[in-house]
């Protein structure tokens, strides 16, 4: 199903969420800064958040220890400081893509590669976007959203108030956001010729999912949600890559594999990694490496890549 746009509630100008509107104050407040001024405040922020979150930081050095073994310990010791960085700038470009008008956005951001989403349209098919998980993503989702408005799957937030916030924000990109449950609307999404995107890169537990290789960890689980859609829907794919340069934001749009979906979901969902793993290190610094990517492993029995 979809998701109802929440309604304000007169319960949120009360004490309980006094400190939610301050938060959601200074952020609206810095939103306006310099872009700059924003990365500069952003990457401060996010070596703060560094220290305080010692259990995310050791997730995210742990996951460059198991992706990266024979990586000399200097460089990944830069990804990591350059990824925590860029997790501060992320909370920042939150605002951006909610609060920003759309000539600001078009004027730091652009869509390369559009014409591979045109071709698919063209035959009248659905356009199925295998996207990664960078963390400029929620600025980048703002920056296509001004080209094409897309179709994603869509995750509540836990504080009602940051709900109605986020709703509003996020319907700014977006033509429609779906429950994380809703296969059959977004099939149905597809089927009717819309840009849908979707991110096959995080670990969602052993059931639907084959343990391949994901970097240098060879049983990665990995989801085959991905073929049910490919499979089942009038759709062709591409990959989706979103960026942060020196210069604004592109998110680049690169043609789908050849001969997919076959019908070896093994194969299948390990060339998706093989092809993540190449849009991954255009920018490795850029990536969410805080999730705990190896999380679930293939037999129950095994010791925890975490510890």
């Amino acid at each position: 199903m979809h998701i109802k746009r929440p309604d304000f509630e007169w319960a949120f100008l009360g004490p309980k969420y006094w400190l939610t509107w301050l938060g959601i104050g200074i952020l609206y407040l810095i939103s306006w800064l310099p872009w700059r001024w924003q990365l500069a405040l952003g990457g401060q922020l996010g070596l703060l958040l560094g220290k305080l979150a010692k259990s995310r930081t050791n997730v995210a050095k742990r996951n460059l220890e198991l992706a990266f073994p024979d990586m000399p310990d200097t460089e990944r010791a830069r990804i990591l400081r350059e990824n925590l960085k860029n997790t501060g700038i992320a909370l920042l470009e939150g605002g951006m893509g909610w609060w920003w008008p759309d000539w600001r956005v078009r004027g730091i951001g652009r869509v390369e590669g559009y014409e591979h989403i045109q071709a698919i349209l063209d035959k009248g098919k659905g356009v199925f976007g295998i996207a990664i998980h960078n963390l400029n993503l929620e600025m980048n989702c703002r920056v296509i959203g001004t080209v094409h408005p897309s179709v994603v799957f869509y995750r509540r937030h836990n504080n009602p108030l940051m709900e109605w916030i986020q709703y509003r924000g996020r319907s700014r990109a977006n033509k429609l956001m779906i429950h994380k449950k809703g296969v059959r609307e977004m099939l149905n999404c597809l089927n009717d010729g819309d840009l849908c995107l979707y991110l096959p890169d995080q670990d969602y537990g052993a059931r639907r999912s084959e343990f391949v290789p994901f970097f240098a960890v060879p049983d990665a689980a990995t989801t085959t949600g991905t073929l049910i859609f490919a499979r089942e829907a009038n759709c062709e794919s591409v990959f989706v890559l979103p960026l942060r340069t020196d210069d604004g934001y592109v998110i680049k749009i690169l043609p789908g594999l050849e001969g997919f979906p076959s019908m070896d979901d093994k194969l299948d969902v390990t060339r998706i990694n093989q092809k993540v793993e190449e849009l991954v290190m255009q920018a490795p610094e850029q990536y969410l490496w805080m999730h705990k990517r190896y999380k679930t492993r293939p037999d129950s029995s095994l010791p925890s890549y975490y510890g």
